[in-house]
C-alpha cells in the first residue's frame, strides 16, 4: 500500500509551508506529495495568506525535492486551456526529472470562478473529455509531426506538440463518484482511478464500475491503479487524536466514520479494509500543515506496518 500526502492549500498555506511539508514527505519515506487546485477557501477557514497556484507550486517543489512523486488532485479543467496545460505539465515534469502526475477533473466550485473571473461553463464534463484527448494527444505525437484537433469546444491546428515531458508517459488520474461517464473516461484515458472521501462499501462498488468499463473497451481491469483519498487524524492516544481533530474543527467519531482516525493500529486496520476491496494507494488528506509531528507519527507507526 502506497501512502501519499495530500494537501488543501486554499484553506491557508504559503509556498514556504508547502515546501516544508513536501520536504518532510520526502524525508519520512512517503511516496508522493499532492495538492488540490483551488483558488478560494471553503468553510470557516480564513484562507490566509491567500491561494497558491497548483502548477507554480509544483514547479518550485520539482526543483526542491529529489525522490517523491508530485501531482494534483485534481487540476480543474475550467482553469486552463488544454494546450497550455500540456505545456505546463510537460515543463514541470522536465524540471522534476520525470516525477509528475496529472490529476484532471471537470471543475466544480462555482464560487471560486466568480471570485477570480474564471468562466464556469455548463458543459464541463464534455469539455473535460476533449481536454483529456488533447493533452494526451499532444504528448503522444511523435516529435517532428504535428497535432490537430477539431472538437466542439477546442480546436488545434498543426500544433508542433512541444515540449514533451521527461517521462515517456505522464500518469493521468481521473476520479469521482459518477456511475457512468467517469468510469468510461477512466477506462479510455487514465492510469489511475481515485475515489475521494468514500466509504469502503461505496469504494468497492465504484471500483467495480471502473473495472467493468475498462474490460468493456478491451483493457485489462488490473492495468489501472485504484486509490482513495481520505482525511487522516492519528494520535498516540485518545487525547492526541481529540486534539488533532479539534485543531481542524472536526469530531473524532465523525472522522472515524468518514476518514482514517484513531490510533495507528486502528488506522492500519481500516487501510487494510480499503486494500481488501482493491485500493493499493491512499492519499492522506492533511489539514493542519503545521503539525509535522503528525506526519512523523504516521510514517513511524502507520506506514511502517504497511510494508
Amino acid at each position: 500500500m502506497d501512502l501519499r500526502i495530500f494537501t488543501e492549500p486554499q484553506q491557508g498555506a504559503s509556498y514556504e509551508t508547502l515546501l516544508t511539508v513536501a520536504k518532510a514527505t520526502e524525508e519520512l519515506g512517503f511516496d508522493a506529495f499532492f495538492r488540490s487546485d483551488h483558488y478560494l477557501k471553503m468553510g470557516s477557514a480564513d484562507g490566509l495568506p491567500g491561494p497558491t497556484d497548483a502548477w507554480i507550486t509544483l514547479a518550485g517543489l520539482a526543483r526542491e525535492t529529489k525522490r517523491i512523486r508530485l501531482g494534483t488532485l485534481m487540476t480543474a479543467g475550467t482553469f486552463r486551456l488544454p494546450g497550455v496545460l500540456a505545456i505546463q505539465v510537460a515543463q514541470v515534469d522536465q524540471m522534476s526529472g520525470g516525477r509528475i502526475e496529472l490529476g484532471l477533473g471537470a471543475g466544480w466550485f462555482e464560487e471560486e470562478h466568480k471570485a477570480y473571473g474564471i468562466p464556469f461553463p455548463k458543459e464541463k464534463f464534455a469539455r473535460l473529455e476533449e481536454q483529456l484527448a488533447i493533452v494526451t494527444g499532444l504528448w503522444a505525437t511523435e516529435t517532428g509531426r504535428t497535432f490537430s484537433y477539431d472538437g466542439t469546444y477546442y480546436q488545434l491546428t498543426d500544433s508542433p506538440a512541444l515540449p514533451k515531458p521527461a517521462q515517456s508517459k505522464v500518469p493521468i488520474l481521473i476520479g469521482g463518484h459518477g456511475a457512468k461517464r467517469t468510469p468510461r473516461l477512466t477506462a479510455r484515458y487514465a492510469d489511475e482511478f481515485n475515489l475521494p472521501f468514500a466509504s469502503i462499501e461505496d469504494t468497492e462498488a465504484q471500483f467495480g464500475r471502473v473495472r467493468a468499463a475498462a474490460e468493456a473497451v478491451g483493457r485489462p481491469a488490473d492495468d489501472l491503479v485504484y486509490s482513495n483519498a481520505l482525511i487522516v487524524c492519528v494520535g498516540k492516544d485518545d487525547a492526541e487524536v481529540a486534539r488533532r481533530a479539534a485543531s481542524i474543527g472536526r469530531e473524532v467519531a465523525e472522522l472515524k466514520v468518514n476518514g482514517l482516525a484513531g490510533s495507528p493500529d486502528e488506522v492500519v486496520d481500516k487501510i487494510g479494509r480499503y486494500g481488501a476491496v482493491g485500493s493499493s494507494r491512499i492519499y492522506l488528506q492533511m489539514m493542519d500543515l503545521d503539525d509535522l509531528d503528525h506526519l512523523e507519527l504516521i510514517s513511524s507507526q502507520v506506514q511502517s506496518q504497511l510494508g
